[in-house]
């Protein structure tokens, strides 16, 4: 009996994997889409290579897997259970004198797996891939501007600027630059100048350095114009990648960082930025108890049932995890309490599932 069980385990267990990971692959995949359509339209502008955008698609799957791992667990278990309910399998397995806690076994050790993933990603993979993503995008935008800059045609690549270029000397030298910079809405600049060349900065940004030019500013009704003989201006894009965001951030930085904080609103989101780190993998020991009955429920409606119920689940548990987060921002509840609320009550939840089947 004992041999017999292993091999029943040891074969839900590879469907659970396979199911897993193909699903994992497609979350990936779908989640991947939107976040590659707006680097498109920021890179577009600068000439990246496709080699550019398969290093950025590499950098971006540990912040993906952080939410794709537990959605990916908890719909492959509705599949794989599903089918196993569908098929009967289900009953015999529970005739065979197998309890509800020993056929949901296969599931907890893929939780468990699942669990030291998604720490991983939280802790160390994710921060890490963030912060080599942002030195990324800023490397093959520095190089790759002077290229997306063409003789006799108006730029306007980065943000608040419009750039226009009589030639080119070398592919990094521009000659004859007009610019209009109106990034000061109330205080708009004219610059020309007869030489410049794009360079990065030593904290990862990047800029334009002009050469014998002047600078015409407009402040109301007053004008002034100046020359000059080198100008350094620092360029943004619509989504300037050059300064480092919380999401590069160790949990321990999180802390040191909001403990540092001068502001209300910014310690609440350092803070809740570190309650996710900690509380997206402890989903993944939720869905241990909460995978298995809701399959059973899954199972009597097909697979699109179970896809259904697995999507309308997380749905549910982002609306109250983000109606939780808006409720720390607004100061109207404590960090630790916004954060969790969401997951609780999933846990909740998932342990009234599992005792109600486990008791039958």
């Amino acid at each position: 009996m004992s041999l017999m069980l292993k091999l029943i385990h040891r074969s839900i267990l590879l469907e659970l994997a396979i199911a897993f990971f193909l699903t994992l692959a497609f979350l990936n995949s779908v989640l991947m889409m939107e976040k590659l359509l707006r680097l498109s339209r920021l890179l577009s502008g600068v000439g990246a290579k496709a080699y550019d955008m398969v290093k950025i698609i590499f950098y971006l799957q540990p912040q993906l897997l952080l939410l794709t791992i537990p959605m990916a667990m908890l719909l492959s278990t509705l599949l794989v259970y599903g089918r196993l309910n569908l098929d009967s399998e289900m009953v015999i397995l529970k005739t065979s004198g197998m309890n509800f806690g020993k056929i949901s076994y296969p599931v907890m050790i893929l939780g468990l797996f699942c669990f030291f993933s998604s720490t991983l990603v939280s802790f160390h993979l994710g921060p890490q891939s963030s912060a080599r993503l942002r030195a990324e995008l800023t490397k093959i935008i520095a190089v790759r501007s002077t290229f997306a800059i063409e003789e006799g045609t108006f730029s306007t690549a980065f943000k608040d600027l419009v750039i226009l270029v009589k030639g080119k000397k070398t592919p990094d030298t521009l000659e004859d630059i007009f610019i209009y910079d109106s990034r000061r809405k109330e205080e708009p600049k004219v610059l020309m100048a007869r030489e410049g060349s794009i360079f990065m900065q030593e904290g990862g940004g990047i800029g334009l350095y002009l050469k014998e030019g002047y600078m015409n500013i407009t402040r109301g009704k007053t004008m002034t114009e100046i020359f000059f003989n080198a100008y350094k201006l620092i360029l943004h894009l619509d989504a300037d990648p050059s300064s480092p965001k919380k999401i590069e951030f160790s949990p321990l930085q999180l802390l040191k960082k909001a403990k540092e904080s001068t502001t209300e609103k910014e310690k609440a989101s350092l803070y809740l930025e570190f309650h996710r780190r900690l509380s997206l993998p402890a989903v993944c020991l939720i869905l241990i108890a909460l995978g298995p009955p809701l399959s059973l429920m899954a199972g009597k409606s097909g697979r699109l049932g179970g896809l259904a119920i697995g999507l309308s689940v997380f749905t549910i548990y982002y609306i109250i995890l983000l109606y939780g987060e808006n409720l720390v921002i607004a100061a109207h509840l404590p960090h630790y309490i916004g954060a969790w609320i969401s997951a609780v009550i999933l846990g909740g939840f998932a342990l009234f599932l599992f005792r109600s089947e486990y008791s039958k």
